[in-house]
């Protein structure tokens, strides 16, 4: 009888990637999917280091499945991912009902582990230089989009972040695997596949650069649509814009982090770059792709961040006017350069800092979207809307956009939509055709 496996996934597209992988090898071995905590027989929470807040939430959620397993006798609960590498043994003392505590580098052996009888629990969270997960499929959830890991690890080492200690040294994806797990989606439905990385432009193979892999993934038949996340402004080089501007399938949408405007922050979070030079590489992209759709991250009150520092921020989002922007107010980490540093910046004026940042990037992304009024915007529909009689899907630029129409769309059918209002997250329209009428 086939062992029921529950897994709960939180944090970044990659830990999403990462648990349709597991998703997939625990099922070659026969375990079956299901969708409620207290029918499964092993549970696994994939977790997220990034922020304090994070970790905050699986605690709590740890507590809520801790009852489960009072009532399921035998459950197995696992904790995987990043904070489980970053935390480690003190999961155990915290959560003494944690079974196993599994890194990022382990998951090829969790069927191994899970199918092992042990009388006390288990951790694995030694790192793997090597590991990519070769061999293993990558998965679609809706059967129309997917994510394609081509790169792990960071060798960065932003003071602020914990990604290098917790994901490893950068390694890239063979090209032959991208295109091998890409082909595999593609002949599963998948119209629209996003190549993951920590530092994604960062991949190399020899002489291959980031660019020449998203040439050849768009030279894959069937395959519509090519995204890309999270790069890294430092490895942005002219090829790989080169390869964005003439390059069809890839998508007109780049989410390049900021986090901050001001030079001596920058220099203090070891980001590789000046804001001359973002500004310089946002002029470049924007000039070989007029129509680019730009997303940053933003962080506000690092160690050392004065008002002068917070306020050059507030004028480079006046300026670049991003589409969108993921802004979040600094905490300290352990285990990074910076959490050794005075943090300095009171929590209040953090907050405080970090309302009016997402106050004025709210204002731009409606008058950004306002702009697209009257625009027609090809949309890849995902399905119905969550509120109305209307239908859903994304831009090329990857905006959600709500749209109108007579009849019942086909999922994964590419269609006109006529956008006539906006709100600053999502785009409003009406159907005016259908782009691959193939498909109807």
């Amino acid at each position: 009888m086939p062992r029921k496996l529950y897994i709960e996934t939180y944090g970044c597209q990659m830990n999403v990637a990462d648990s349709q992988l597991i998703a997939g090898e625990l099922e070659a071995l026969e375990f079956e999917l299901t969708e409620s905590p207290a029918e499964a027989d092993v549970v696994l929470v994939n977790t997220c280091a990034i922020r304090e807040n994070a970790e905050t939430r699986v605690w709590g959620r740890l507590a809520q499945l801790a009852e489960h397993k009072r009532h399921r006798p035998g459950q197995t609960l696992g904790v995987v991912g990043c904070m489980a590498q970053h935390l480690r043994d003190h999961i155990q003392t915290k959560a003494p009902y944690v079974d196993l505590v599994v890194g990022p580098d382990a998951y090829r052996r969790l069927g191994d582990i899970l199918l092992t009888e042990r009388d006390a629990p288990y951790v694995d969270v030694a790192f793997n230089r090597s590991e990519v997960y070769e061999g293993l499929d990558p998965r679609s959830d809706n059967g129309l989009t997917a994510f394609v890991t081509v790169e792990r690890g960071c060798d960065k080492f932003c003071t602020f972040c914990i990604v290098p200690y917790v994901r490893g040294r950068e390694r890239s994806v063979p090209l032959d695997e991208v295109l091998r797990g890409t082909r595999v989606l593609v002949e599963q439905g998948v119209r629209e596949v996003t190549l993951l990385g920590q530092t994604v432009n960062a991949w190399r193979q020899d002489d291959l650069h980031f660019g020449d892999l998203l040439r050849a993934v768009a030279t894959i038949d069937g395959l519509e649509r090519i995204r890309f996340t999270s790069p890294h402004p430092a490895e942005f080089t002219p090829a790989i814009i080169d390869a964005l501007a003439s390059t069809p399938k890839v998508m007109p949408a780049v989410h390049l982090p900021l986090q901050s405007a001001s030079d001596s922050v920058l220099e203090r979070m070891n980001r590789g770059h000046t804001y001359a030079a973002y500004q310089a590489l946002v002029a470049d992209l924007r000039a070989a792709i007029p129509d680019l759709c730009l997303t940053t991250d933003l962080l506000v009150g690092f160690v050392g961040e004065t008002e002068d520092d917070f306020a050059q921020t507030m004028a480079a989002v006046d300026e670049l006017r991003f589409d969108a922007a993921f802004m979040f107010a600094y905490s300290a980490r352990s285990g990074t350069r910076a959490h050794d540093w005075d943090d300095d910046v009171p929590q209040a004026e953090k907050l405080r800092r970090l309302e009016l940042l997402i106050a004025r990037q709210e204002a731009i992304s409606a008058e950004v979207n306002a702009a697209r009024h009257g625009a027609r915007e090809e949309v890849l529909v995902e399905g119905p809307a969550k509120r109305g009689d209307g239908w859903w899907g994304r831009s090329r630029g990857f905006k959600n956009t709500v749209f109108s129409t007579d009849r019942t769309p086909t999922l994964g059918e590419l269609v006109w939509v006529e956008v006539d209002n906006s709100t600053a997250h999502t785009l409003l329209g009406r159907e005016v055709a259908v782009v691959d009428a193939a498909l109807v």
